[in-house]
């Protein structure tokens, strides 16, 4: 659809469309909360949020057609860098994000759901946290200034993953797509064999990595200098809050949407880097990350929602660019499809790796050796 259009004109489109594609789909909440009320079926309309995101934006990736544009990096890239007004809309969305959160709670307790609507009510509000909260944490701990970082860090506080903050900066960008990296599923691995190991590693791995940072300093670690403490505790004062203001409810929702927004992460942490790996070199280390070590996706609805993390390989390369900056790679693995197919095509292991097992193949013809090296360890960086 826009394969044939002018790059400003995209970059202009871009511009409003990541704050259009929320105002489209956020008043999708009070609308799955309310109607069906008095027809009786509301339990299956609190299932609708997650129609849309994995039912409804799959099919219209598909019509709508992938964004052809990058930004020239001598004209666009240094002046798109420096407008505040896309900084601007992730506060803003990151302060609807908690306002969302408390309405879900209130709906949660005050709704008539059975079992299946309140299953249907947490995951789908989860799944809105993993979208909002830790994507939009995951671009602001990036970022150098305080303000951005700390926004960073509330959000991934409100979803009880403040690990990630620590770990995926320190740990995950330094190993990515080695066999060190929990979060870089390897190939022919499943997604439910990837999990238990990911939530472990990357918990256990950030305090260990903030206790070394830490030691550097000459700071210790059981003290007011370890962030972890204060962005848990941050997390334990979410669940006082929805305690005080709906009852042990209140804290049952606040902790089971949590959950589901850390799965909805760790599930697309498995689509990123799947069975993709830096080559190991004459001396033993590997090699250095390039747009090669991540999947790309191109599909224009899906990454307007979720502002560029698609485009995943420019990020790896380049961690501090900014998402409005970040550009597509031909050269780079392609998915078939955008984040929200794949997340679902990664649900059935068996599906998944029909489709993807021989992109990967395919990817590495001619070094498939490279790809069942599980058990070495190479501890240098080159």
């Amino acid at each position: 659809m826009f394969a044939n259009m002018h790059s400003d004109t995209m970059l202009k489109i871009k511009k409003w469309g990541y704050l259009a594609f929320w105002a489209l789909v956020l008043p999708l909440l009070p609308m799955s909360a309310f109607i069906g009320r008095e027809a009786g079926t509301q339990d299956y309309w609190a299932w609708f949020i997650y129609f849309v995101v994995f039912g409804i934006i799959p099919v219209l990736d598909y019509l709508i057609g992938k964004d052809p544009s990058n930004p020239d990096e001598e004209v666009q890239v240094p002046s798109l860098s420096q407008e505040r007004l896309y900084t601007y809309s992730l506060f803003l969305m990151g302060f609807l994000w908690l306002a969302v959160l408390f309405f879900a709670g209130w709906v949660f307790v005050n709704n008539d759901y059975s079992w299946f609507g309140q299953l249907g009510w947490i995951i789908s509000i989860g799944t809105v946290g993993g979208i909002i909260a830790i994507n939009l944490g995951h671009e602001f701990v990036h970022k150098d200034p305080k303000l951005e970082n700390w926004m960073g860090g509330l959000l991934l506080s409100s979803v009880t993953y403040a690990g990630f903050k620590v770990e995926h900066v320190r740990g995950h960008h330094v190993h990515v797509s080695t066999p060190e990296d929990a979060s870089s599923s390897q190939y022919n691995q499943g997604l439910y064999e990837f999990l238990p190991h990911a939530f472990k590693h990357n918990f256990l791995n950030a305090w260990k990595l903030e206790k070394q940072y830490l030691e550097r300093k000459g700071k210790k670690n059981l003290s007011v200098h370890n962030e972890l403490i204060w962005w848990y505790a941050i997390s334990a004062l979410f669940a006082v809050a929805f305690g005080l203001a709906f009852g042990w409810m209140g804290v049952l929702f606040f902790v089971a949407q949590s959950f589901v927004a850390a799965f909805t992460l760790e599930v697309i942490n498995y689509i990123e880097h799947y069975g993709l790996h830096r080559r190991v070199k004459d001396n033993g280390r590997y090699e250095r990350v390039t747009p090669a070590h991540s999947w790309n996706s191109n599909y224009l609805l899906t990454n307007l929602a979720l502002f560029q993390l698609q485009r995943h390989s420019d990020h790896h390369a380049y961690a501090k660019r900014r998402y409005q900056v970040l550009r597509h790679y031909d050269e780079s693995p392609q998915l078939p499809g955008g984040y929200a197919a794949m997340y679902v095509l990664a649900l059935v292991p068996p599906l998944w790796k029909k489709v993807m097992n021989p992109r990967v193949e395919a990817y590495y013809e001619g070094e498939m050796d490279q790809l069942f090296r599980d058990g070495r360890r190479v501890n240098n960086i080159a």
